[in-house]
């Protein structure tokens, strides 16, 4: 089994690690109402999900 020699320091150890990053989410705009929302999720706006009513949103006036 391979075992280090030395111990890995700080700075190479953040260097390696600067290309860990996370990925910002995509978001589309919704064709039925304009919103962003997530892609192949129901807009949680209006409720639609291909062009059929998935989830009934009730709206506070």
């Amino acid at each position: 089994m391979a075992v280090p020699k030395r111990r890995t320091s700080k700075a190479r150890k953040r260097k390696r690690r600067t290309h860990f990053k996370t990925k910002a989410k995509a978001a589309q705009a919704c064709p039925r109402c304009g919103d962003p929302k997530l892609p192949h999720r129901v807009c949680p706006t209006c409720g639609y999900y291909k062009d059929t009513e998935v989830v009934q949103v009730e709206t506070e006036f």
